[in-house]
């Protein structure tokens, strides 16, 4: 735990409908701060608009909070959508079923349904994994910009998750080229062992992809003989939640420009050539 961090979420909590504003003696007394300390973390919290000066000595929750609820408000609004077409999708299937939001360079999985025929051993919600090893990441990556997708392998790295994990951003691409064509993507055991995977991707209502479901299981029939079956029912089920956002499919598909791969000391760095 991380005193300083802790002092700070608790400036924040402080504020209140009934008390909007406190000054600074206020916030170091009811912490039972020094006021230097209670000083100092509050400065730091106004470099990054958390909270903001109003008079002379009194302080407020700032702007920045907004755009932390809103990015909440959104994913509780992306869920409640989805939830039904996802449970409607389980039972379909049979298997289980994930709904995941990108999250910076990760994704962030918020709703999951357990397979009537096997329980995970454990809910995937609230994880934040990297994008490169599982289903619903790849087809975040395969629709954003490409030149946004080098940024964040380079920023993340490819690390192992299983000896089937994709580790190689040639291959990388490879895959993510293959999963816009088809639509679709697949995960064969490279973020669990005995884990197959097929997803697709949901966008929002300016046409940005925003998130990805995907149906999950033990059955490596999944991506099997049973592939073509569940990769229309992700896709119709990925579109209908698109269209609640607001998404109206474009006409014309992504064209992917050619990324090419450098080796730089001990580390390899995508690089966008050509359209």
């Amino acid at each position: 735990m991380i005193n300083s961090l802790l002092k700070a979420i608790d400036i924040l909590q402080l504020f209140s409908p009934n008390e909007p504003r406190l000054s600074l003696a206020e916030i170091a007394s009811r912490l039972d701060l020094p006021k230097s300390t209670a000083h100092n973390l509050l400065r730091t919290l106004l470099s990054r608009g958390l909270v903001e000066k109003v008079d002379s000595d009194h302080y407020a929750l700032g702007t920045a909070i907004i755009s932390l609820t809103q990015a909440v408000r959104i994913n509780v609004e992306l869920r409640d959508r989805a939830a039904p077409l996802l449970r409607e999708m389980a039972d379909a299937s049979r298997e289980s079923v994930l709904l995941s939001v990108k999250d910076g360079d990760y994704i962030l999985y918020i709703y999951a349904v357990e397979s009537p025929r096997r329980l995970m051993a454990r809910t995937a919600v609230g994880d934040r994994v990297p994008m490169h090893c599982t289903a619903i990441g790849k087809a975040i990556l395969a629709f954003l910009p490409p030149s946004e997708v080098a940024e964040i392998v380079d920023r993340v790295g490819l690390p192992a998750s299983t000896a089937a994990t994709i580790t190689n951003l040639d291959d990388l691409w490879v895959e993510l080229e293959a999963t816009r064509q088809r639509g679709y993507s697949i995960d064969c055991q490279e973020h669990e062992p005995s884990t197959f995977c097929v997803g697709a991707p949901i966008y929002n209502a300016s046409g940005r992809v925003i998130a990805a479901c995907s149906i999950s299981g033990s059955d490596p029939e999944i991506i099997g003989s049973r592939r073509d079956q569940l990769s229309q029912r992700v896709m119709q089920t990925a579109r209908e939640i698109s269209r609640f956002l607001g998404y109206v499919p474009a006409r014309q598909a992504l064209v992917a420009p050619r990324i090419s791969v450098e080796n730089r000391g001990n580390r390899q760095k995508t690089v966008l050539v050509s359209k």
